[in-house]
C-alpha cells in the first residue's frame, strides 16, 4: 500500500471519541501500569464510552486470558467483558490453526492466556518437545517462567517443528519500571536454534486482522504508547492512531520517528480522546501549534534536511500547553527528516516542555 509521508500531527475539529467509532486501546502503559490504572484513564474511558465510542482493549501481552484482563479492568473502574479484549495469544492461535489440522498438539512456552487461546481454536497444548508437537508457540510467561521452558522450545524447533511467537516486544512496562518482554525470551530460542518464528502480534497484520474480526470496527483509532508496535501496527493496517506519553515512548523518540512510527495524533494521556486535536500550521519559517512555534536550526525547514547526520537543533519559542509544543516540534522534525529519521538535537526544546 502506498502512503504519503506524514510530516506533522493531524488535526480534528471534533473530539476523537466522536470522530471514530472504536478505540483499539493498548493496555500496558496506556490504561494501566502494573496493577494500577494510569492517571486520568478511568474517567477518560468512561466519558468516551458514555459518548458512544466502543472501547476494545488490544494487547500484545499473551500471559492473561481475556476473562482475567476484563476482570482486572472492571476492578480498576473500567467495566469490560471478555469480548472487549483482544490478545496476541488469540492472534497467534488463529495463525497456527490456519496452518495445522484441528486437534494438533502445540508445545506452549508461556502462560494460561496462550493455552486458552489454543483450545478456543481446537488445538491441544502440550508441555514437552517429546509430546510430538506439530508447532511451538511462545508468548510472555511472566517473571516466574522457568528457564527449562526455553530448552523445550529449542529442542523442538531444532528438530524442524514450526515456531510461532505471539509478539516480539523486547520490553514490557511494570509498576516498578521497564522489564524484559516476550521479545527478549524469543531471542533466547533464536540464539539457541538460529531459527526465525512466525510472529502474530502488533505491528504485524495477523493482530490487526484478529482485532477487526473481533470488534467489527469501521472507523477505528489505535491508541498506544509504543511506536514500534501500536503506531507501526496502525500504519500497517492503514488506520489512524493516537500516541499517549504515559508508557515507554518519550519526546526524543517521537521526534526521531521514521514514517511508519509517526502517529496521527499526539497527547499526554487518554484525555486526548475527549478533545479535538489542534492544527499545526506553517508560520515564521517553522510550525506553530497553540502558543508555540518550532523551527529546525532556526532556519526554514525543508524536507530531508535533517537526514544523514545533518547538524543543527530543533528550536522552540512561545508558551502554552506542553502537548501543543510537542506537536509543533514533531512537525519541524518530521518535515526536516522527510522519509528518514531526524537527527537534529531536540533536547533543549523538549526540556522547555518538561519532556
Amino acid at each position: 500500500m502506498s502512503r504519503s509521508v506524514r510530516t506533522r500531527p493531524g488535526a480534528s475539529g471534533r473530539a476523537l471519541s466522536e470522530a471514530y467509532d472504536t478505540a483499539l486501546l493498548d493496555l500496558d502503559g496506556v490504561v494501566y501500569a502494573g496493577g494500577s490504572a494510569i492517571v486520568h484513564a478511568v474517567e477518560s474511558l468512561a466519558a468516551a464510552r458514555e459518548g458512544g465510542m466502543h472501547l476494545a482493549y488490544v494487547t500484545n501481552n499473551a500471559l492473561r486470558t481475556p476473562d482475567t484482563v476484563a476482570a482486572h479492568l472492571t476492578e480498576l473502574g473500567i467495566p469490560a467483558d471478555a469480548g472487549d479484549v483482544i490478545t496476541s495469544a488469540q492472534a497467534v492461535a488463529r495463525l497456527i490453526a490456519d496452518q495445522v489440522p484441528q486437534g494438533s498438539r502445540v508445545l506452549v512456552v508461556g502462560g494460561e492466556g496462550l493455552r486458552v487461546a489454543l483450545r478456543e481454536r481446537g488445538l491441544v497444548p502440550v508441555e514437552s518437545a517429546d509430546d510430538d508437537p506439530v508447532a511451538v508457540v511462545q508468548g510472555y510467561g511472566g517473571p516466574e517462567l522457568p528457564w527449562g521452558r526455553f530448552a523445550e522450545a529449542s529442542y523442538a524447533v531444532a528438530r524442524g517443528v514450526p515456531w510461532f511467537a505471539s509478539n516480539t516486544d523486547l520490553t514490557i512496562p511494570s509498576g516498578r519500571g521497564i522489564a524484559p518482554g516476550n521479545g527478549a525470551a524469543v531471542e533466547v530460542v533464536r540464539i539457541a536454534t538460529g531459527a526465525e518464528p512466525q510472529v502474530a502480534g502488533k505491528p504485524l497484520p495477523p493482530m490487526h486482522r484478529e482485532t477487526i474480526l473481533r470488534t467489527g470496527a469501521e472507523r477505528p483509532l489505535v491508541v498506544g504508547d509504543r511506536l514500534d508496535t501500536d503506531i507501526e501496527g496502525a500504519f500497517n493496517g492503514g488506520v489512524d492512531s493516537l500516541l499517549v506519553l504515559t508508557g515507554v515512548t518519550d519526546g526524543a523518540q517521537l521526534l526521531a520517528a521514521p514514517p511508519q512510527h509517526r502517529p496521527t495524533y499526539v497527547d499526554a494521556d487518554l484525555r486526548g480522546l475527549l478533545t479535538g486535536q489542534p492544527e499545526v500550521v506553517e508560520a515564521d519559517g517553522g510550525f506553530r501549534c497553540g502558543g508555540w512555534t518550532a523551527t529546525a536550526g532556526g532556519a526554514e525547514v525543508s524536507p530531508g534536511r535533517a537526514r544523514s547526520g545533518a547538524r543543527g537543533r530543533l528550536e522552540l519559542d512561545g508558551d502554552g500547553a506542553a502537548s501543543d509544543g510537542l506537536r509543533a516540534l514533531c512537525a519541524a522534525a518530521w518535515t526536516a527528516a522527510g522519509d528518514g529519521v531526524c537527527e537534529l538535537d531536540g533536547g533543549k526544546a523538549l526540556a522547555r516542555l518538561g519532556l
